[in-house]
């Protein structure tokens, strides 16, 4: 386990832009012109006006996002490390990722229902990575039903077989706000898996400086503050469950501390509800072998690395605030989810409550 220390392991964004192709970097500008264009017309609607005026500056947005989004997935094919959902499934299905999408971005979807919905898109992205397509062996679930006369009733239902893939999997949990969707990635591996694995965690205390800007920024990772087996992250297949990736730091400051550590992973896989461009391609350039799964792509970031569109903060949205004088720590956080999130994810807190408490010893 790793001790308790203040060392700590900054990674700086020069480091990671270092990684992008001339073709990455022409594909952003080109990006970010297009949003510029948009941002005058997002003034033009908040400043209101005639309803002509005003329809005739949301067709323009529109215009804008649909040739964004072709770009977007222009690269996307370019990078097939890139999976994102609404570029690679149905129309049915990208209406439904795209409601979802709404919903979350919407400010006026509060704490529970933003929950509900993260749990909505990780079912989504663990069928695209998983089950989307699958075509090989099959599970199955002999179910005991709660039906009892003539005699007792059992169902048999098929799942794809899948427990290869799965099965060798460790959750990365990059705190704060990516805890409860990790716990949920879990939960769905433990629901496909025929033998009800339930994957090991690693968590890691990860901050960046808010004072900093997008090309300044530094990724802090904290040792001391974290709390995982080294030696099992070896050779396994490292899942990281953040909800958003801006500029794929937080996750790059993990994988070089694991790779200094000698720590290789079988493969490494990163679910986002969102990503940004230039954090996708930061991570899939950085590292080799890893994967982006999104379940959207957003086009740029501000000054401030904060994703745009985006949808604010996913950790304050999901946890609630927490106090800058006295931030929660990872049980505090589990104890505030509440009975039904306890009830539904216990096998998942019992490996995490243990992960931290073998790490204290």
């Amino acid at each position: 386990m790793n001790t308790p220390s203040a060392s700590k392991v900054v990674l700086k964004a020069q480091e990671l832009d270092g990684c992008l192709s001339d073709s990455d970097q022409r594909h952003l500008a080109e990006m970010g012109a297009l949003y510029e264009r948009a941002l005058a017309s997002f003034r033009v609607l908040s400043a209101g006006g005639a309803p002509s005026a005003v329809r005739a500056e949301e067709q323009n947005v529109i215009s804008l996002y649909t040739e964004m989004g072709h770009l977007m997935q222009e690269i996307c094919r370019e990078n097939p490390a890139l999976s994102v959902y609404s570029f690679l499934t149905g129309e049915e299905s990208h209406a439904e990722a795209s409601r979802v999408i709404a919903k979350l971005r919407d400010v006026r979807t509060d704490r529970h229902e933003f929950v509900y919905y993260s749990q909505r898109a990780y079912e989504m992205l663990f069928k695209l990575a998983y089950a989307r397509g699958h075509s090989g062996a099959k599970n199955y679930l002999v179910v005991k039903t709660p039906v009892s006369e003539p005699v007792q009733c059992y169902a048999v239902h098929k799942i794809p077989g899948i427990d290869g893939q799965i099965e060798n999997a460790v959750m990365c949990v990059m705190l704060r706000g990516a805890l409860l969707p990790s716990m949920i990635m879990s939960k769905e591996i433990e629901e496909y898996s025929s033998h009800g694995y339930v994957t090991p965690f690693a968590l890691f205390r990860i901050s960046r400086s808010e004072a900093k800007t997008e090309a300044d920024m530094e990724y802090v990772l904290n040792l001391g503050d974290s709390f995982f087996d080294l030696p099992a992250l070896d050779g396994k297949d490292l899942i990281f469950a953040d909800p958003m990736n801006a500029t794929g730091g937080s996750l790059a400051a993990v994988l070089r501390y694991l790779q200094g550590q000698g720590i290789r992973p079988r493969s490494v896989s990163c679910f986002n509800v969102i990503a940004a461009l230039k954090g996708a391609l930061r991570t899939v350039r950085a590292f080799g072998g890893c994967t982006v799964y999104a379940l959207w792509m957003d086009p740029v970031l501000n000054e401030k690395a904060y994703i745009m569109p985006g949808l604010g903060d996913a950790g304050d949205r999901l946890n609630g605030a927490d106090d800058a004088e006295c931030p929660r720590n990872v049980m505090q956080l589990i104890a505030d989810y509440g009975a039904d999130i306890a009830d539904l994810y216990r096998s998942q807190l019992r490996k995490i409550e243990r992960t931290v408490l073998e790490a204290r010893r």
